[in-house]
């Protein structure tokens, strides 16, 4: 019973931080720390008696009069594990192996105009037969309405039925007996309590989608309802995973949109699903998602352009009102993406901050930038095995610092890896060529070079005063 009045007090302190969440400079993140501590206490228990899960209640930030709260709030204990949900198969096959990627949506019905229809025939539409073996599809139809819901499978099963039948399309539905309370929230941001109740299910619509997808695939990505696809968008998806082998993430990005292409390790759904679970009535998904991003030590967003997925709905899933947002960075059929094989990078060039050398040869927004260099600055690539490149591109500056190239400088392949000095260095380069303007580009290089490359670098030819950006190095191999 100790344990409880402490929890009682812990609660009582929660509340009156809230209260001055607007006048206070407690932030949200204070406020998850104490929850989590919380619940560490909370874990120690193996078991919790009747008599305690009422003092529970009573004591919760908001009054939790349903005993199938409690059964869900207790699954939040083993935030590793999957959350005790009997699913409600819809549409489907037995999965027969795990996938490349599982792509899931949530959907609810519609004051006015239905996409769900339109994304699911995009995503199947926009990928090769060969892209098509490495996906799942996973469809959440999470309305209570049972007649739109059955109206919804009919419609799914007469059109892709044979995905259906693949294995690569599954419809589930979560029963509303294992929801929380979605009456009498919290108001926060002065929402209006309908607006509360509405993105506070779909945190936990979301919430049991994750659940579900935890074990079928490598990868998930998360995209809305009524989302176009660009053409072949899992070969993107899987250079860009490729290029960033040895990095920690938490979550990419391949739109600047809302819940849309925001992708996944699939080992850390269990933990979103708990997470979105915990804090549903905080504050909209996509909000919720920047501190579990941040929780889990990814500080900076890492978005990928040219972005994937187009939000293409003109009615809000919520009360039907207008929603015009596009994303100015999609290309339908985007260009060429690049290989750029696994890799190591160094430079001697004095580095600006922390715009370090991956920064450049990484295939999401970002870039090198150094102070101005002098001749024989190097910066250097070295492969973790030789490859054959059919093409190089690299750009320097950007439309806000156009001053900022590289004004004198070549671009050097080598071969005949040794190590100095603790790294890896190429003992032999060939020249490929000057850059011009700024930028390098050539094709065929496996016809020009008579060796597997080993080592690239870009060469200083002549001191220059001005900053340097490389703002992207790509490569294609064959």
């Amino acid at each position: 019973m100790f344990k409880f009045h402490q929890m009682k007090h812990i609660f009582e302190i929660l509340d009156k931080m809230r209260c001055l969440r607007k006048r206070s400079t407690v932030s949200f993140l204070g406020i998850l720390v104490i929850f989590l501590l919380f619940m560490n206490l909370y874990i120690e228990d193996s078991y919790v008696l009747e008599g305690d899960k009422q003092l529970i209640r009573e004591t919760s930030t908001h009054q939790l009069n349903s005993e199938r709260y409690v059964h869900t709030f207790k699954d939040l204990s083993n935030f590793s594990g999957a959350i005790n949900v009997t699913y409600r198969y819809l549409a489907s096959t037995p999965l027969q192996r795990k996938r490349y990627l599982t792509i899931g949506l949530s959907s609810v019905k519609r004051k006015k105009g239905s996409y769900l229809l339109e994304t699911i025939k995009s995503i199947f539409e926009q990928s090769s037969y060969e892209e098509l073996k490495e996906i799942s599809v996973v469809v959440h139809l999470a309305d209570f309405n049972s007649s739109w819901r059955d109206a919804m499978v009919q419609d799914i099963t007469q059109k892709f039925a044979h995905h259906i039948i693949a294995g690569r399309l599954m419809v589930i539905h979560a029963p509303e007996e294992y929801y929380p309370i979605l009456d009498g929230l919290k108001r926060n941001y002065n929402d209006p309590e309908d607006r509360v109740k509405f993105r506070s299910k779909q945190n936990v619509d979301y919430a049991f989608l994750l659940n579900f997808c935890a074990n079928t695939s490598d990868y998930y990505v998360m995209l809305e309802d009524d989302v176009r696809c660009s053409k072949n968008f899992l070969t993107a998806i899987k250079k860009v995973i490729a290029s960033l082998e040895g990095t920690y993430w938490v979550t990419l990005e391949f739109s600047k949109l809302g819940y849309i292409g925001k992708l996944y390790h699939s080992h850390d759904l269990p933990r979103l699903a708990h997470f979105l679970l915990m804090f549903y009535q905080e504050m909209p998904c996509d909000w919720l998602l920047t501190h579990f991003r941040g929780l889990l030590a990814q500080k900076n967003v890492i978005r990928f352009k040219p972005s994937l997925f187009q939000h293409m709905g003109y009615y809000s899933s919520y009360k039907g009102t207008e929603n015009k947002l596009k994303d100015d960075d999609f290309e339908e059929e985007p260009f060429d993406i690049p290989d750029n094989p696994p890799a190591s990078l160094y430079t001697n060039m004095n580095v600006f901050e922390n715009y370090d050398a991956s920064k450049a040869y990484s295939s999401v927004d970002e870039y090198f930038w150094g102070k101005p260099p002098s001749t024989g600055d190097v910066f250097v690539i070295v492969f973790e095995n030789p490859i054959i490149i059919k093409k190089i591109k690299v750009n320097t500056g950007t439309e806000d610092r156009q001053s900022d190239i590289l004004r004198h400088g070549a671009l050097d392949v080598g071969e005949n890896v040794r190590h100095f000095k603790h790294r890896r260095q190429c003992t032999t380069y060939l020249r490929l060529g000057e850059f011009k303007y700024g930028n390098f580009e050539i094709s065929d290089v496996n016809q020009k070079i008579p060796f597997a490359v080993h080592c690239m670098r870009i060469y200083v030819t002549k001191t220059q005063k001005e900053w340097l950006i490389i703002r992207s190095i790509s490569i294609w191999t064959s």
